[in-house]
């Protein structure tokens, strides 16, 4: 049984469709969308300052309905804590990459920019790699400790898939 959701977070490796996730998951239940990438990244490929950062997103998350899509391992528990929906793209590393590749060079609603179609960034492909050694860990640790949360962890783009069919017919 699927219960209510009120105020969603979508986490889940770089790449691995959090925003392609939370687009769909928005035109399904009508909630409210916020890509933190939106919150923290300047057009020019600047950052706001962290305190900046903060405040945009503690004033979203005062909304009575919000999904917020992105990581920011720094905000995570403050999210989780404040949520009371957590969806979880827990992605092969291979799928991942695949996923960067595909979208360089494409307009995205949640980012400011578009990334050039030949761009690589080293350090963000091997956090990507890294991203279940290092970063999947915590995460996990934290869904024990806010087992209270509703907690959705995909395997696959199908789970994620099926799930969403199955709010259609809700």
């Amino acid at each position: 049984m699927i219960s209510a959701m009120y105020k969603i977070i979508v986490i889940g490796c770089p790449g691995s469709g959090k925003s392609t996730f939370s687009r769909k998951l928005h035109e399904l239940t009508g909630i409210p969308l916020y890509h933190l990438d939106m919150m923290y990244w300047n057009p020019d490929r600047t950052t706001v300052d962290k305190s900046v950062f903060r405040e945009r997103l503690s004033a979203v998350m005062q909304n009575k309905q919000w999904i917020i899509d992105g990581n920011y391992g720094s905000t995570i528990e403050f999210r989780l804590n404040a949520c009371d929906t957590v969806f979880f793209l827990d992605y092969p590393t291979d799928i991942c990459l695949e996923g960067i590749r595909e979208r360089r060079g494409k307009s995205r609603s949640d980012m400011p920019w578009v990334e050039g179609i030949d761009e690589e960034d080293v350090n963000f492909i091997e956090f990507i790699k890294d991203y279940n050694l290092h970063s999947r860990p915590s995460i996990i640790d934290l869904f024990n400790k806010y087992s209270d949360k509703a907690i959705h962890i995909f395997k696959n783009r199908n789970e994620a898939d099926n799930f969403l069919a199955s709010l259609l017919h809700k």
